[in-house]
């Protein structure tokens, strides 16, 4: 039951080229740093990634944009990364926007064994077009297809040797549902802990749906965008 592997490179070795990847975080609090990394060393290319966002310039999976490495992202925001914008204009990145809560509840229901859903989110919108729409009960609602990643990567603050994790705070945002969606997921964590350490009761991902773990290294807790107030108002 021992799930872990030496560091990130061990973690990513067997992502393919063209492999679909969803990736923990928002913004960029609780991204796989480590993974994400490994990835731009080993250089797979056209990835599909599903993120609540793509990063910012020369961060998270900003990195992967600058090498070409993405040809698709599935995200909710965007706003923050001019190279995403570059891409999408020129027409060398696909984009799926996808409505924030729609996109946690299609990574949620993958790993609940949900083939799809409907939702009043994005009625009389593009985003519904080409989609299944019903009424219940006097409203409107379109069909969203779950989604099952063929990987997740993921960051936790602490986890064991049998893939148990907790997340911290504000990162226990789409790790969890990005961790159950995927067919195989990975996760790196700041602190590794014997088995038994971690009381039941606090732990959001059970080792089940883990099958690799790792302590990653040398975080950088970027701040995504800063507002300084000027003291002399």
């Amino acid at each position: 039951m021992n799930k872990i592997v030496t560091d990130a490179s061990e973690a990513v070795r067997d992502i393919p080229n063209g492999a679909t990847i969803a990736l923990g975080g928002f913004g960029l609090c609780g991204i796989p740093e480590n993974c994400i990394a490994a990835l731009v060393e080993r250089g797979v290319k056209d990835l599909t990634c599903i993120s609540n966002n793509a990063g910012v310039d020369n961060f998270g999976i900003g990195l992967l944009l600058q090498k070409r490495q993405v040809k698709k992202m599935i995200s909710s925001y965007v706003g923050e990364n001019k190279l995403f914008e570059s891409l999408v204009l020129s027409g060398e990145l696909e984009v799926e926007l996808t409505p924030q809560g729609t996109l946690a509840e299609k990574l949620r229901a993958g790993g609940a064994g949900i083939p799809a859903f409907y939702t009043p989110t994005g009625v009389g919108t593009m985003v519904a077009e080409g989609k299944d729409l019903r009424d219940f009960d006097g409203r409107t609602y379109v069909m969203e297809r779950s989604i099952r990643p063929d990987f997740a990567l993921v960051k936790a603050w602490k986890g064991d040797p049998m893939g148990n994790l907790v997340f911290r705070k504000t990162a226990r945002n789409f790790n969890p549902v990005c961790a159950t969606a995927g067919k195989i997921t990975i996760a790196e964590v700041e602190e590794m802990v014997p088995v038994g350490a971690l009381d039941p009761d606090h732990v959001h991902v059970p080792g089940v749906y883990v099958k690799r773990i790792f302590q990653g290294r040398n975080y950088i807790k970027k701040i995504e965008k800063r507002t300084v107030k000027n003291a002399a108002n």
